[in-house]
């Protein structure tokens, strides 16, 4: 993947200081997937790049999990936090996607009327809920993943090599979300 980006950074450049090179050869090399407009001075702003990204595995998304299975993609979030978290309460949850207690409440109340999940009481904190997956919640859970991976790695041009180093590289990004600017 490297050669292959050096030898379009090479055209590219040939293509910009060639005065015989058309406009089209020009453009060809920075084009919008879709649009097919010029996006060379966006290649490099991350955000533009991850909303672009995300129409694709939104997709996904939609076709694998939401569609078949009924699991929106905040709930799917909910449900494998809760079953990679046993025990976790939905303050922590809340906490940890960044959205208000009441907004994970009323997620976890669809999620428990479909039994997906459990709410007891905690033993530390008696004003506190935990939350524990149920076996169905689990296997919903593990069959929504399987469904997604397999069809990342079908439908994205990327080696597992590369698949690993862009969601190491995303989490790094979702990482700076505490991070103060400046």
């Amino acid at each position: 993947m490297v050669h292959e980006l050096n030898q379009l950074a090479g055209a590219k450049g040939w293509a910009q200081s060639n005065p015989m090179a058309t406009r089209q050869t020009r453009n060809s090399l920075a084009l919008t997937p879709a649009g097919r407009l010029d996006e060379a001075h966006l290649k490099q702003v991350l955000g533009y790049q991850l909303a672009q990204a995300a129409i694709v595995t939104d997709a996904i998304f939609r076709r694998e999990v939401e569609d078949p299975l009924g699991l929106r993609p905040v709930e799917y979030t909910v449900l494998t936090l809760v079953a990679d978290n046993a025990g976790s309460s939905q303050a922590r949850i809340a906490r940890a996607l960044s959205v208000t207690p009441p907004h994970v409440t009323a997620l976890v109340d669809r999620l428990e009327e479909r039994r997906l999940v459990a709410r007891q009481a905690s033993a530390n904190d008696r004003r506190a809920q935990v939350l524990t997956i149920t076996p169905s919640g689990a296997r919903l859970v593990r069959q929504a993943t399987e469904r997604i991976l397999a069809s990342e790695r079908a439908l994205l041009a990327l080696s597992p090599g590369e698949q690993a180093i862009l969601a190491e590289l995303l989490h790094k990004v979702a990482c700076a979300r505490g991070a103060s600017p400046g």
